[in-house]
């Protein structure tokens, strides 16, 4: 991730250690995956509790940016900045492979580098990736544009074939009401260099850097 960052900003970024209490200002926070805890109790449960998750809470209560990962995701939503849960794939197996993600809001400060429908195709790994919320707030999420990106086929068709975890919808990743965090199970930062033989990430990371400059 921090490889990704440097290549489209074309500097490091701060790196924040998990006991760290303050951030300063950043423009975006960036909560990367990586098998937090070793994955041994439910994803992203104990993390979420780590000291600089407080900072980030009261960041994001500002308005800052915040994009989570795999990993980041499931912190995002232990922690209650977006809704739902991460429940166990439906295989009850570990997942590492390419996927498709239709894009399903481009209005926002992550992917105006999109339009709604284009089709992306980045990498998952994770053993808890099926995205769960009870109907009533999945409609209410469809309604306020809260559903970023869905799992799909290369034509941009969802269908249960192109779902590889059981996530409710095929979603994704999904936003908060105010569409200033965005959490996804996917890996875009493992699709923006040339010897990773795949660059479909390069467009949210150049729209998140556009739309904060």
């Amino acid at each position: 991730m921090a490889m990704a960052l440097e290549r489209i900003t074309g500097q490091a970024p701060a790196l924040i250690w998990h006991k760290d209490t303050e951030i300063g200002a950043p423009d975006l926070i960036v909560l990367p995956g990586g098998f937090s805890y070793g994955d041994y109790l439910r994803c992203g449960a104990m993390a979420a509790h780590s000291p600089v998750m407080k900072e980030v809470i009261r960041l994001a209560a500002r308005g800052t940016r915040i994009l989570g990962v795999c990993n980041g995701f499931q912190m995002l939503v232990e922690t209650h900045l977006l809704p739902g849960a991460l429940l166990r794939n439906n295989s009850l197996k570990f997942i590492c492979k390419h996927v498709n993600l239709r894009c399903e809001s481009a209005d926002t400060d992550f992917t105006g580098k999109m339009k709604a429908g284009d089709v992306i195709r980045v990498p998952i790994a994770h053993g808890e990736g099926n995205y769960f919320a009870d109907d009533a707030a999945l409609n209410e999420m469809e309604v306020n544009g809260q559903i970023a990106f869905r799992y799909c086929d290369s034509n941009g068709d969802v269908s249960a074939g192109a779902n590889p975890n059981g996530s409710a919808r095929n979603i994704a990743g999904v936003y908060n009401a105010g569409k200033t965090i965005l959490g996804m199970m996917p890996h875009p930062e493992n699709a923006v260099m040339e010897w990773q033989d795949n660059l479909s990430g390069l467009k949210l990371f150049e729209g998140i850097v556009e739309a904060l400059s």
